[in-house]
């Protein structure tokens, strides 16, 4: 299918999501790819990664861009050759891509019960305001992913533990939005977090 969702939480930034029910041919054949990204795809052993990545240079046209306008730098952190920023995510049939005039970072995952198994992986101090027993504990576990797993993005720096150096303020699932820090050797940094639920996923972005 085309476009499945746009989004824009301010000025200088949109999201836009893609459903994945298009076959890999489908997905192929309108797009010109860089020939090593071309190797790569054709060297993903599961359809699914395929999809995945051919999807995102679908979202990558609506904005007007094609895959020779996307370069990664040494830490995996994608960037665009007119310097807007840009985060890239996807998870079984779903991908998003966000570009801003600031940092940005975007995360999209299916909610899954295994989740509470890991949790205390990457949250501590979250602990402290969620209940395991509610209702929506799995859901909100899955913004808290989401939420650190964009931080973790935006930030790209080496050795940034999403236990120990990011924390996620309590929230509702109802509000939609929330704020986040990065702790990280010395410095204090602030994000806006807006957060979404579709069809048994959750997809969170953070800006400044």
């Amino acid at each position: 299918m085309p476009l499945y969702k746009t989004l824009t939480p301010n000025s200088e930034t949109t999201v836009k999501i893609w459903k994945i029910t298009e076959s890999y041919n489908e997905l192929m054949a309108p797009i010109t790819l860089k020939p090593q990204n071309k190797a790569r795809v054709l060297g993903m052993k599961s359809e699914l990664h395929q999809r995945g990545f051919l999807s995102v240079r679908h979202l990558l046209a609506e904005f007007g861009y094609t895959d020779n306008d996307l370069f990664y730098d040494e830490n995996g952190k994608p960037h665009l050759k007119d310097g807007k920023h840009i985060s890239i995510t996807h998870s079984f049939t779903f991908s998003g891509v966000v570009v801003s005039n600031d940092v940005v970072g975007i995360d999209i995952e299916k909610q899954r019960e295994k989740i509470g198994v890991i949790a205390h992986k990457f949250m501590d101090y979250e602990f402290e305001y969620l209940n395991k027993t509610a209702p929506q504990y799995i859901n909100k576990l899955t913004v808290i992913w989401c939420i650190k797993e964009s931080l973790y993005k935006l930030f790209a720096t080496p050795g940034l533990s999403f236990l120990q150096h990011t924390l996620v303020i309590p929230f509702t699932m109802d509000d939609t939005s929330t704020v986040s820090w990065i702790d990280y050797n010395g410095r204090k940094c602030r994000y806006q977090a807006e957060f979404i639920e579709f069809e048994g996923f959750t997809c969170a972005y953070v800006t400044p």
